[in-house]
């Protein structure tokens, strides 16, 4: 079965089971978790992207794939995603000083008038750094009106956030948007990583990105990592940072908490 045959199969069980996600959001079931992040070569934890799972009683842990299709159909996209990044924001006033965090924004998120300055006092109001903070967005946050989402991340930036394109080469991979925006990092997709240590020519290709990013000034991450082979490939073409199963999958605040605090003990 396909993996849009999956989710679609997914999102249809937890609606017949559980229609109502504006009542769980409300109810505190809707978790958010870490997905650690790892420095090369030195293989450092250098912070997480926050990541959201829904603790059904009935159903068990929904990723976010389907947790957020089913939000989208039920209008609730904006006020799933406002409360993962509150309770990101909250975890993350108890982080080491040196760590970073990266929330992801949805496109509706992007458009509203304004959003950039509330982004901004949330973060001011929790006390935190913007300077240890990432935005992430994907093609489709830039799929409206390009130019005001250049104008809104450069508002972020300015204030010392930064940005990452995400899952880069699985959209259309507009370079149009490398030149306009106001960007840190590019995040590879994981099809951009899965064939690199058996296919030349998907190999060619993630040495090509990372030329471009660096030519660009651009820092690349790689995520979906999940094989020694595939780290060590990333490490040796020169991506700055990577995610993935290999060393850590998506973990509770509190089991996170304890990786940062066990690494600054050495």
């Amino acid at each position: 079965m396909s993996e849009a045959r999956l989710l679609e199969t997914e999102i249809q069980r937890v609606l017949n089971h559980a229609p109502d996600l504006a009542s769980a959001i409300e109810c505190g079931e809707i978790e958010t978790v870490y997905q650690p992040q790892f420095v090369l070569p030195e293989e450092r934890l250098i912070g997480a992207e926050a990541l959201a799972r829904w603790k059904h009683p009935e159903l068990g842990e929904i990723g976010a794939g389907p947790l957020f299709a089913i939000a989208e159909v039920q209008g609730v996209t904006s006020r799933l995603s406002h409360r993962i990044v509150a309770n990101a924001l909250a975890e993350f006033a108890r982080w080491p000083g040196d760590l970073r965090l990266s929330v992801n924004v949805l496109p509706e998120e992007m458009a509203a008038t304004g959003f950039a300055e509330g982004f901004l006092l949330r973060v001011s109001q929790a006390g935190i750094n913007p300077a240890r903070l990432t935005v992430e967005i994907t093609e489709e946050v830039l799929l409206g009106d390009l130019p005001k989402a250049a104008v809104t991340l450069g508002t972020l930036r300015e204030a010392g956030i930064r940005i990452a394109l995400d899952d880069f080469g699985a959209g259309f991979c507009n370079f149009r948007y490398l030149k306009i925006l106001p960007l840190d990092y590019l995040k590879l997709d994981r099809s951009m990583v899965d064939g690199i240590a058996t296919d030349e020519r998907d190999l060619a290709v993630l040495r090509g990105i990372v030329a471009m990013g660096r030519a660009l000034g651009l820092r690349v991450i790689a995520e979906g990592i999940e094989t020694e082979a595939q780290r060590d490939i990333v490490a040796a073409e020169g991506c700055d940072t990577y995610q993935g199963f290999l060393r850590a999958a998506p973990m509770p605040a509190r089991t996170f908490r304890e990786l940062a605090q066990a690494q600054a003990a050495f």
